[in-house]
């Protein structure tokens, strides 16, 4: 599938998907690390995500279907969602019932652009945003933290 304008990379592309998301964060940044390296951390979703993302106790794979997953997230607060999920080289959307997530990365020379997408998929998530965009905006560039202190990278975000 093409985009009907011009041709973006997937960075660019979960950007617009923020864009069009009301409650959306967004972060990205550079990676001093080879893409290989990073999106082998990014896809390896059952054990890294509860790394990177502060409110994810666990998630379980619970079907796969090639670049088609779903999938139990267990938050610390005891709550869970049961996630869709698009998987592929550089490209990661997952979906629940009131939640979005995502991630892509790009190459960028020996390096790696990486990006970051959270954000709420309820009715009347517009009268929240004054409250949540602080929470964003802190929440966001944490996930590419953690990242980058996992693969000890030294750029920062």
């Amino acid at each position: 599938m093409t985009w009907p304008i011009a041709e973006i990379d997937d960075v660019a592309r979960l950007r617009v998907l923020a864009a069009a998301q009301p409650s959306a964060v967004f972060a990205d940044g550079l990676v001093d690390a080879p893409f290989e390296t990073v999106w082998a951390v990014a896809a390896d979703l059952e054990r890294e995500l509860p790394v990177l993302l502060p409110d994810v106790r666990s998630l379980r794979v619970t079907a796969a279907d090639g670049e088609r997953l779903r999938a139990l997230a267990r938050g610390y607060g005891g709550l869970r969602a049961q996630f869709d999920i698009v998987l592929r080289p550089g490209w990661c959307v997952m979906q629940s019932r009131f939640l979005l997530g995502g991630m892509a990365a790009v190459r960028v020379g020996d390096r790696t652009r990486f990006a970051f997408l959270g954000g709420f998929r309820f009715p009347c998530v517009r009268l929240l945003r004054p409250a949540l965009t602080p929470v964003g905006r802190a929440y966001a560039p944490m996930v590419l933290r953690r990242l980058r202190d996992r693969l000890g990278s030294s750029d920062s975000f």
